[in-house]
């Protein structure tokens, strides 16, 4: 498997960034913020829970743009369309926002299967917990988010495209539990599968199948990597 820390611009820059994503920037409000960018040459087919984009469908693109601390618009969904049509990207697709710095982002393959994460973990919490439980580090706080961008080199069928995020999710668990992360994520994780239209379509995503465990490794490295890294620089703060 290979492992590539993304906190420099040593990322594909092909026009078709359809694997790994083009390290791009942007200006909003006089401030000049990092996106990461995937632009397909072809529609592919995603299924995704971001806040534009959401659900199965074709899409071009997808974006995973850096946005402010303090940020606090009430419609990431318009404001991931303005974002990309910005960076001149038309027709349908993906947006997900963090506050961490995508610049520092991961990239690990594994047998085609290409993923990409940005990770924050300042609000780390459990999936079953009760009503109004919610823990966040103590000041300055550091907004947390576990995005993730996952490339399929084959056509998974419906039913395998819910099956692989659910092989996603459980990589990600299996990273925090490596990383020593009390948690299974944090409020606001997304996440993007995408593969090809053509081609027979494979019928299972779990992570037993062929490509569900190659979905699985690739996961599990990047959330991993941005875990330890994000923990290295937050010594203080540690989930």
């Amino acid at each position: 498997m290979q492992i590539t820390p993304g906190d420099q611009p040593a990322v594909s820059v092909r026009e078709d960034s359809s694997v790994d994503p083009r390290l791009t920037t942007r200006v909003e409000n006089g401030r000049t913020s990092p996106v990461l960018v995937w632009r397909f040459t072809e529609p592919r087919l995603c299924i995704s829970s971001a806040p534009l984009g959401g659900g199965i469908g074709l899409r071009r693109w997808v974006i995973n743009a850096t946005v402010p601390l303090d940020y606090d618009r009430h419609d990431p969904d318009r404001h991931a369309i303005e974002i990309g049509a910005a960076l001149g990207l038309d027709g349908a697709g993906c947006g997900l926002l963090t506050a961490v710095d995508v610049t520092r982002h991961h990239l690990a393959a594994d047998g085609g299967v290409h993923a990409a994460a940005t990770v924050g973990l300042s609000s780390p919490a459990w999936a079953a917990a009760p009503d109004g439980h919610f823990r966040r580090e103590r000041p300055p706080q550091r907004v947390g988010t576990i995005n993730v961008v996952v490339a399929v080199p084959v056509r998974l069928c419906q039913a395998a495209l819910v099956n692989a995020i659910s092989t996603a999710t459980e990589a990600k668990v299996q990273a925090l539990h490596d990383a020593g992360v009390r948690a299974t994520g944090t409020a606001s994780d997304a996440i993007v599968v995408h593969c090809p239209t053509d081609g027979a379509a494979e019928t299972y995503g779990g992570p037993r199948s062929m490509f569900g465990a190659r979905i699985a490794r690739a996961v599990h490295a990047v959330v991993l990597a941005g875990s330890r890294a994000w923990i290295s620089v937050h010594q203080g703060a540690r989930p």
